[in-house]
């Protein structure tokens, strides 16, 4: 649990702030925790309206459901994060069905994106403020460690290209990527690379994705080649929403899969 003294951009579409709000100094923001025990702003859930809700107490509680496959989705501040909502739909639609369950977890900059939308999700989003608001002592609970527990696999979609570097460097200064730095290796993690044409072809770029996929063993789902949001065209593109929920779906069948006798085998008998 890290922070960043930098202060986020709101014209900025890659990462790089604080997980402490406004212009509040880190020992104030700690005092501040400390000496407030109320959870009466605790909230269930996380529905995009125009309120935006009270951060999560350490009263919040990640639960597992049986029978479910938990996933968690990263979100970072490519534009292409306004296929969220699109992507949720795709992903419960190419799964089995009332066997997958979704949380959000956001970057400041993705937040920053999304709040400029008018999604329809009830999933819960986190974001770097209730990293904060739910931990104030010894005992109280890590919520980018709960996150971690509490999923089967993680996507990462968009991956911008600053997000992808700090991965790559082992940096942690947000939710999101403090999750990521906290990963069981024997959880499959993909990632959704979303960025600019010149990006993604710098040099840079490729080694840090190599890292991803040779070193941490991550998944890719390459970017597509079209039209950029900014009007350049090129390869850069987020992988669309149909391939993206194609290969979780296999991810989440296989856990579910249940292997019976094919109707034309023969029975024990007449072997």
């Amino acid at each position: 649990m890290s922070s960043s003294p930098s202060t986020v951009q709101a014209d900025s579409l890659n990462e790089g702030g604080s997980q402490l709000n406004g212009n509040v100094s880190e020992p104030d923001a700690k005092k501040s925790r400390v000496a407030d025990n109320s959870d009466e702003n605790d909230q269930g859930s996380s529905t995009m309206d125009s309120n935006r809700r009270p951060p999560f107490t350490r009263s919040h509680k990640l639960q597992k459901s049986g029978g479910k496959f938990h996933l968690l989705i990263g979100v970072t501040g490519s534009v292409a994060v306004i296929k969220l909502e699109e992507l949720i739909q795709k992903l419960y639609h190419s799964c089995p069905e009332n066997k997958l369950i979704i949380k959000v977890a956001a970057t400041q900059s993705a937040m920053n994106l999304i709040e400029t939308q008018d999604f329809d999700i009830d999933e819960v989003i986190y974001e770097d403020r209730d990293e904060w608001s739910m931990w104030r002592g010894r005992g109280d609970p890590v919520l980018h460690i709960e996150l971690r527990k509490w999923a089967d696999a993680m996507l990462i979609a968009p991956l911008d290209a600053n997000t992808l570097a700090k991965i790559a460097m082992g940096m942690n200064d947000n939710l999101v990527t403090s999750v990521v730095r906290a990963w069981d290796p024997r959880k499959p993690l993909y990632f959704a690379p979303a960025m600019n044409t010149m990006m993604w072809e710098n040099p840079l770029t490729f080694q840090h994705r190599n890292t991803l996929k040779d070193l941490l063993r991550y998944k890719e789902i390459p970017p597509m080649e079209k039209e950029l949001m900014c009007g350049d065209s090129g390869i850069g593109a987020m992988a669309s929403t149909n391939m993206i929920a194609t290969i979780i779906a296999t991810v989440v069948r296989n856990r579910f899969a249940v292997y019976t006798p094919c109707d034309s085998d023969p029975a024990p008998d007449a072997i």
